[in-house]
């Protein structure tokens, strides 16, 4: 008996996907429920699993867009196929970046142990991968990249690697293979690469183009003192992960102070649709997520109703399924603000994108220590910009820099985001 694997619609109004990955190899025995291939949509990466035993035979290649309900797989249940010429779903999820968020740390890929054999054609040129803490022990340590490529050829570098590497390199035989020396790490030559755009990344690029000219889009800047917020997060750390399992981030705050501050200037949290503004009553809070796909957006539902360890709980939660490629639709799906942090990567000031249909969206920076005036005196402080992009459609100016100077003053005295508490640092946190 012969079974079709057809494509899946990922959802409403998607008519075609693209198939990024296949997990088997053409004639392989496959198991039911296994999971065999992976297609994106224009929101949503998608797994597929085969519906029962037997050897597949592949009909489509990775890249290729196919429409919803088309046949890109059968599976022959009385053929016995091959087994697994290579672990393809261990070496996916191996060389597969990971998410990035504001509250939860990316970790290192682990390395696989030193003197394990790769299967692997030599080449003259190698670009060596060093994390930032693995190149600055070598250089404490006076090694050379070309000791450490003679060592670990094949690998990319963290730091036990460069231990094992520190305390075994008297025992590296001499390579007759040539290593650039000089201070960049291009490797030379002109060869381009043409590289298929992804069904997620061709619907951002349309959303983001439709976004500058179907709206009023504007931005207004402010910066925040994070002292404050600093003090309660090295006084509390510790005592909020205990208790939550969770740590105390920047993100939450943000959240926080962004549904305070949407308490006081509604139509920021307002949508624009044909001759209509839709107000919403509630604060679904969309996070921006660099996802191993690209960037994705998905919603903490109700933010206005949570404490700070319910939201990083939620945030927790949704850059996990980022990272691991399970976001679904319904994560994406509503929102009605939206905060993105770039401090992550370092930016120190931006104009975000709005996402559309929504009318504004914070840009988070990174913090730096800035002098500043303070009662007439000069201090060190720990400041940030903030910028707020908005729709001009729907959001007057006096509304939009009010909302951002709210949103200001609750993180510069977080006793602001609760009224008459008795103990308002504590009755934040929920301790």
């Amino acid at each position: 008996m012969k079974i079709e694997i057809k494509v899946p619609s990922p959802g409403e109004s998607i008519a075609e996907v693209q198939l990024a990955a296949w997990l088997v190899e053409d004639g392989q025995q496959v198991e039911k429920d296994q999971d065999i291939v992976e297609i994106d949509s224009d929101k949503a990466t998608l797994s597929v699993a085969a519906e029962a035993n037997g050897k597949i035979k592949l009909l489509a290649a990775e890249g290729d867009t196919l429409e919803v309900g088309s046949v890109m797989a059968v599976i022959d249940t009385e053929a016995a196929g091959s087994k697994p010429a290579a672990k393809k779903q261990e070496e996916k999820k191996e060389t597969t970046p990971k998410a990035e968020t504001a509250t939860v740390p990316v970790e290192e890929a682990k390395p696989e142990p030193p003197g394990t054999k790769v299967a692997k054609e030599e080449k003259t040129d190698v670009d060596l991968t060093l994390s930032p803490l693995a190149r600055k022990m070598m250089q404490e340590a006076g090694a050379t990249e070309k000791e450490l490529f003679d060592f670990f050829k094949t690998y990319r570098i963290g730091k036990e690697d460069v231990l094992f590497f520190l305390g075994n390199k008297e025992k590296t035989p001499v390579s007759n293979t040539r290593v650039t020396t000089n201070l960049t790490s291009w490797p030379g030559g002109r060869e381009t690469e043409p590289r298929k755009m992804s069904m997620l990344r061709k619907k951002l690029a349309q959303r983001l183009v439709s976004v500058k000219n179907e709206t009023a889009m504007l931005t207004t800047f402010n910066e925040v003192d994070m002292t404050a917020i600093m003090e309660i997060r090295k006084k509390y750390k510790d005592t909020f992960k205990e208790k939550f399992g969770v740590g105390l981030g920047f993100m939450s705050f943000f959240t926080k102070a962004v549904t305070e501050a949407i308490r006081h200037f509604p139509r920021v949290n307002a949508q624009f649709s044909g001759d209509e503004i839709i107000q919403f009553d509630y604060v679904d809070i969309s996070i921006a997520v660099s996802a191993p796909k690209g960037l994705v957006v998905p919603v903490i539902r109700n933010a206005e109703m949570m404490d700070l360890s319910e939201i990083e709980k939620a945030i927790k939660a949704l850059a996990v399924k980022a990272r691991e490629n399970r976001i679904t639709l319904e994560d994406m799906q509503g929102g009605t603000f939206t905060i993105t942090n770039g401090g992550v990567f370092g930016s120190m000031m931006s104009t975000p994108i709005i996402n559309p249909p929504q009318s504004a969206i914070l840009g988070m920076h990174n913090i730096v220590e800035r002098p500043v005036a303070v009662n007439g005196k000069v201090e060190i402080h720990p400041m940030m910009y903030v910028a707020l992009s908005y729709d001009h459609r729907v959001i007057d100016g006096r509304e939009s820099v009010g909302f951002l100077v709210k949103v200001k003053e609750m993180l510069e005295q977080p006793e602001r985001m609760l009224f008459g508490a008795k103990d308002p640092v504590e009755a934040l946190l929920g301790l």
